[in-house]
């Protein structure tokens, strides 16, 4: 085991994140007046400010963030396991935190997960709560006398300051929060709320750890104290945090993404609902008819025969589960799918302010106020769902300590794959704890002296600047590259056409462009006047397979720009051969706007939707024309959001019962966009992933494929 001081010692002195480090609470308020105030970095939340207070003046707080988890090492055989135990520090920028190449969460030790068969069935529980804490109250030991008298550490920017480290949060699934807590696992590691009413909303008095360590002692002594039952209380006399200074372990613990929301209120609930009503076959149909988008999963085979699941899997499923249920499942049963998924994704915001923390308690609120429609199908007996319960305490974590994605057990779950199973597969798997040590020291020096290389080389000499993208997928193709200027969005085709001199044939045939020509001659008329050449089917054309849409980062999802695209592809016929397989097309759907939109760029004002078909240029003979250009199939407008799922709609816009199509810019495109056919009760059994845009009449617009389009169509900014 490693000594914690140390470790706080290296993480606030490293240089690499001077950039990255905060020494003191702030403020961040949205408006220039500071009416609406920002939460993002744990800086900013009340937690570092409240306990700033209790520190002499002068005092730099290192708020500890702790965080273990059992995991198994071996993957085919046997029952190896370790338990990790990592360490990192609120002063780092989350961002930096997330990033595991990083190394901004260190390891700190391994807990020992032995069965203890020495013990009976009926002691081994409360033996192994005990082990537990024994061991973490040693290796923790340091930070008793450091947070109470402070330590004196060299910062990153080379300043020397007192800095007193203080257990703030610790990230850990439910069954490990109820070990830290001293509680059994039937009842709430954070609040008193009584075991039979965790499916309320209820307001529950929060667990005191000075009141806990009170009853425990008593019943140590052999008192039989009311409240150690009434509290759920397990027999542990001295638990590891019973002596670290300023430290409420029961706020401590913060929201879980993957086990609570995820995995556990999403799919091991919600999805089990709505199967329970709708059936295994409709749910499946519904999967394998769900149009194609950029980098969204298409479960082929349904959900229904997945035995494993991911939280990348389960994230994928939420993307389009709302407009995937409509029509299947009573109206009722979608309003609460709804307010699931809007908590969900209220959840995964990088930073809050007040209306998005209204989001959340408005969801939860409607979740409750509709769940008996369960009951009434006899989906549910009662919604006494621990999980469910935790959903209460997300707010008043959010304002403790920041957002929540700076605290999701994701990173952990990652980091097992360097600091336990990489380390347990490099062992000859015979008493691999010290052989998995020995080579964690090996890789980390290494890491170390790379990091130290990198480090004087970049200071010094003058290195260029580089831009980084947040991508849906990896581009096919080579791009110009262009970098994202201000708050404009910037679109990116290929260097060189990969479908030069298309003939117009082609286009109507392969690309569905039925009305190209007439569209076309429109368009020269509108922005190419001064020409007189007639536009005809002897014309070629340069074609393109896909616009790179290159939008400003929205602080509320990602600190990088994302890069989207738009596909327009036809069909790829396998080989007669059979080596190569085909493609299905590819026409995107997007967002199109008629002008400058940067300073709307997060809103659904002035937009609407069309289907792209044809990315090309125009052809010399009509002139010079630097701006690509789109041919592209219009919807109408947005129509008024189903009472129910809370989705907008729209249809396919047509003139004398054909299509309505028109050749725009591509730099009228602002973001890609997912529409799903409303399928009814049943859904048609002709549909598939590949043909449901063309038979298909009226859509749901889909604001769950992703958070920056959830933002846009919630209108938060």
């Amino acid at each position: 085991m490693r000594d914690p001081v140390e470790c706080v010692k290296d993480l606030i002195g490293n240089p690499s994140f001077k950039n990255h480090m905060a020494y003191a609470p702030s403020r961040a308020y949205k408006d220039k007046g500071g009416s609406e105030r920002l939460i993002d970095d744990m800086w900013t939340a009340d937690w570092w400010w409240d306990k700033q207070k209790e520190l002499p003046e002068g005092a730099t707080l290192a708020p500890i963030i702790l965080a273990s988890d059992k995991t198994l090492l071996s993957q085919f055989r046997g029952d190896k396991s370790a338990w990790p135990v990592y360490l990192s520090i609120g002063n780092i920028a989350k961002e930096k935190r997330r990033q595991t190449s990083a190394r901004a969460t260190i390891l700190i030790g391994y807990l020992p997960a032995t069965k203890l068969d020495c013990f009976t069935s009926d002691a081994r529980s409360l033996a192994g709560y005990r082990l537990f804490h024994h061991c973490l109250s040693l290796l923790l030991e340091p930070l008793i006398a450091a947070g109470r008298d402070g330590v004196e550490m060299v910062c990153a920017d080379s300043f020397i300051r007192q800095v007193y480290p203080i257990l703030a949060a610790y990230v850990a699934d439910f069954p490990e929060q109820c070990l830290v807590a001293c509680c059994k696992e039937n009842c709430c590691p954070k609040c008193l709320v009584a075991a039979d009413e965790r499916g309320n909303p209820l307001n529950s008095l929060m667990r005191d750890p000075e009141s806990t360590k009170e009853t425990l002692e008593r019943r140590r002594n052999g008192q039989h104290p009311v409240e150690f039952d009434e509290d759920g209380l397990r027999a542990v006399y001295r638990p590891f945090w019973a002596n670290l200074p300023h430290t409420n372990i029961f706020t401590a613990f913060t929201p879980d993404h993957l086990h609570q929301l995820h995995k556990g209120v999403f799919k091991d609930h919600l999805v089990k609902w709505c199967l329970d009503i709708a059936g295994e076959d409709e749910i499946d149909a519904r999967f394998k008819a769900m149009p194609d988008y950029p980098g969204l999963r298409h479960f082929k085979k349904g959900i229904s025969s997945v035995k494993q699941w991911t939280g990348t899997e389960h994230k994928e499923m939420q993307r389009i589960f709302v407009a995937l249920i409509a029509g299947a499942v009573p109206s009722r049963v979608v309003v609460v799918a709804r307010a699931i998924l809007d908590f969900c994704y209220y959840a995964q915001l990088h930073t809050h302010t007040s209306e998005s923390l209204d989001g959340l308690e408005n969801a939860l609120t409607v979740f409750h106020a509709h769940k008996d429609v369960l009951k009434e199908l006899d989906v549910r007996d009662h919604f006494n769902i621990p999980k469910l319960h935790q959903l209460s305490h997300y707010i008043q974590s959010i304002k403790l300590f920041g957002a929540a994605d700076g605290f999701n057990t994701e990173l952990p779950e990652r980091l097992h794959i360097d600091f336990a199973k990489e380390a347990y597969r490099a062992s000859n798997k015979r008493d691999y704890e010290e052989q998995m040590v020995l080579w964690l020291q090996h890789q980390e020096a290494i890491f170390w002296r790379v990091s130290y290389l990198k480090w004087v080389a970049e200071h010094g000499a003058q290195t260029e600047h580089q831009y980084g993208y947040d991508s849906d997928s990896d581009a096919e193709e080579d791009f110009d590259f262009v970098p994202v200027v201000s708050q404009d969005i910037v679109h990116v085709l290929a260097k060189t056409p990969p479908h030069p001199r298309q003939s117009i044939q082609h286009l109507e045939t392969m690309h569905g462009a039925i009305d190209f020509l007439p569209a076309f001659k429109s368009f020269l008329r509108k922005y190419v006047p001064h020409n007189h050449i007639v536009p005809g089917y002897q014309d070629r054309f340069d074609v393109f397979r896909q616009a790179v849409i290159i939008i400003p980062p929205n602080p509320r999802v990602s600190e990088l720009p994302k890069r989207l695209r738009v596909r327009a592809t036809p069909e790829v016929l396998p080989s007669p051969s059979g080596r190569k397989p085909g493609s299905p097309a590819r026409f995107d759907m997007a967002l199109l706007t008629d002008g400058v939109r940067a300073s709307k760029l997060y809103t659904l004002e002035a937009v609407q939707v069309a289907q792209v078909r044809v990315i090309f240029t125009l052809p010399r003979q009509f002139g010079s024309y630097s701006r690509p250009l789109a041919y592209v199939e219009w919807f109408t407008p947005f129509r008024e959001p189903d009472q129910f799922s809370g989705l907008r709609q729209v249809s396919r816009s047509t003139h004398h019962l054909r299509r309505n199509g028109a050749v725009v810019h591509v730099d009228e495109l602002v973001r890609p966009c997912h529409l799903v056919p409303k399928m009814g009760q049943k859904v048609d059994p002709s549909w598939t992933s590949a043909n449901v845009y063309e038979m298909a009449s009226n859509f749901y617009f889909n604001e769950f494929i992703d958070l920056d389009t959830f933002c846009v169509s919630s209108a938060i900014t």
